[in-house]
């Protein structure tokens, strides 16, 4: 499906050869998210609801067109020229009808929903779960579940 959103990257043109699949994207020349936080440490709050606004747009157009994002996270976050963030990578992203649910077990770690950990299925309300994970690392300088220990980041997500 196309998307067409000022705060989606642009699909320009693909075309695959007998090897590759090749993808002709927008450029994003602001960096991503995740070096601006890396540098500043948190956001100001102000920022951080600006940024948000932005993703949850975006989760809005996305699911309006029944496809669950599944791995939001500040490394998937663009900043273009006018200071707007922009969606990437997509290699996640599944089309799900409205009711449905899908099961496979993917994203990051820290981002994840409990019914992902549970392996109940899952809509997108895991998308809406990782906004709230991402915006308490804006404000805060790291996710609520940091962990250098998976298993741990898994428990503590599924104990809420």
């Amino acid at each position: 499906a196309r998307c067409d959103h000022p705060f989606v990257i642009e699909l320009i043109a693909s075309f695959q050869d007998r090897t590759q699949l090749h993808l002709l994207l927008e450029l994003v020349l602001g960096g991503e998210l995740f070096a601006h936080l890396s540098d500043s440490g948190t956001l100001a709050s102000r920022d951080a609801s600006f940024y948000a606004a932005n993703v949850a747009l975006a989760l809005e157009y996305l699911h309006d067109r029944s496809i669950i994002y599944r791995d939001l996270k500040p490394e998937n976050l663009m900043i273009d020229s006018q200071g707007y963030l922009k969606c990437i990578d997509f290699g996640f992203a599944k089309m799900v009808l409205a009711f449905e649910r899908t099961w496979t077990l993917c994203g990051t770690p820290e981002y994840l929903a409990p019914e992902i950990i549970l392996r109940k299925g899952q809509d997108v309300c895991v998308d809406w779960w990782s906004l709230g994970i991402l915006i308490y690392e804006l404000l805060e300088g790291r996710t609520p579940y940091s962990s250098s220990d998976q298993f741990d980041v898994f428990k503590r997500i599924v104990a809420c």
